[in-house]
């Protein structure tokens, strides 16, 4: 039989929740009451005060008591999901939280559920490596700062872009947002432009200067990223070009536009090559090329940084040409109807342009067989 509890009981348990903020489980628990329990005695308390003395209130009062309102509200509705009891083991407690973070503020659930915000913390730090949802949230997160960043022309940096989040429901810190941005070498133009400007011509030096003839292999590579909307999600795709032969070296398909695409594509050419440090490597001047992690990566292997100018496209032609071929040649002449399907055709498009495509610059040589005569001719003076 369920105990009948007195007007006193009631405002006692109202009272030691909104004045003393006490956790509603701990309330629940003390005086033994089910959480629904709990909620209507919230609830009656939220109607009484939207109806007591509404004429008297100033503005001041009423937006506080809408904030308190509000507060009980979502605390009323983490209490209903919420799938734990007062006596609940705390990693109980905190895979709820966890599962509810991306709809509730972290104060708000360590409240309803009786966690100290410094343990629930600690346990996100702690498993964020190995946490699938943690993964997860990044990774979407990643995708929507990529998005407002190229919607803005690269203008807004972190605390625009979270601001733009948090119109659009999505919950995340400044710091996080500074911390994704840098992992994927995005930088506002905005910051450091007078320095960027005066910079300009001392710092981002241009070694080839449209000479795109080498003799040999491996002594200029040029690269560039790309981008293609498939099945409405867009992908970014990253290659390099060796200048001799004009073959396609290496080439990486991600998500998202960032350094580590381009880091990730560079390794594979360079491993797979082994250049001498005498090597160009020619680029524009995107964020994800101008970044201090690809330029110190590349300073370690005593390898030469080339950038195009500002604004002048045919300071990197071979690749603009490159892409425009794999765009009118395959990607814009077909609807693929996975992603799977998509990457399948990148990569047998490639290996047509390498093998089977003849080159006009080439003599109408494909650049397999350009470089496969150049590795004759070279073992025949050997």
């Amino acid at each position: 039989m369920n105990k009948r509890h007195s007007l006193e009981e009631k405002q006692s348990a109202i009272k030691r929740y909104i004045k003393d903020r006490e956790s509603p489980l701990k309330i629940i628990k003390d005086i033994e009451i089910s959480k629904s329990t709990f909620y209507n005695w919230l609830s009656e308390y939220q109607n009484e005060q939207k109806q007591s003395d509404h004429k008297k209130l100033t503005v001041r009062n009423f937006k506080m008591l809408e904030s308190k309102i509000a507060r009980l509200e979502g605390i009323i509705k983490i209490i209903k999901k919420a799938n734990v009891l007062p006596n609940s083991p705390l990693k109980d407690k905190l895979s709820v939280a966890e599962s509810l973070s991306k709809n509730y503020s972290v104060h708000m659930l360590c409240e309803a559920l009786d966690i100290p915000r410094g343990t629930y913390y600690n346990h996100i730090l702690r498993n964020k490596r190995d946490n699938t949802w943690y993964a997860k949230r990044r990774e979407a997160l990643r995708e929507q700062i990529q998005e407002i960043y190229d919607e803005s022309n690269q203008i807004f940096g972190a605390a625009k872009i979270a601001t733009v989040l948090h119109s659009r429901g999505v919950k995340a810190s400044v710091k996080m947002i500074q911390k994704l941005m840098s992992d994927m070498g995005l930088v506002s133009i905005r910051q450091g432009a007078k320095k960027y400007y005066d910079d300009n011509v001392r710092q981002y030096k241009n070694y080839i200067n449209q000479e795109f003839h080498t003799n040999a292999p491996d002594q200029v590579w040029v690269s560039d990223v790309t981008y293609f909307k498939c099945n409405n999600k867009q992908y970014y795709i990253c290659a390099i070009i060796d200048l001799y032969a004009r073959k396609v070296i290496s080439y990486k398909i991600r998500k998202i536009n960032s350094t580590q695409l381009v880091k990730t594509t560079f390794k594979v050419a360079y491993e797979e090559r082994n250049p001498s440090t005498s090597l160009i490597f020619h680029t524009d001047r995107g964020s994800n090329y101008i970044s201090k992690g690809l330029n110190d990566y590349l300073k370690s292997l005593q390898i030469t940084h080339s950038f195009s100018r500002a604004y002048v496209p045919y300071d990197n032609s071979v690749m603009e040409s490159f892409f425009a071929s794999l765009k009118r040649e395959e990607l814009y002449r077909k609807k693929y109807r996975s992603e799977k399907e998509f990457y399948k055709a990148v990569e047998d498009y490639i290996e047509f342009y390498n093998e089977r495509r003849p080159h006009a610059k080439l003599q109408y040589k494909t650049p397999n067989q350009k470089e496969r005569e150049y590795k004759e001719k070279s073992e025949d003076f050997e």
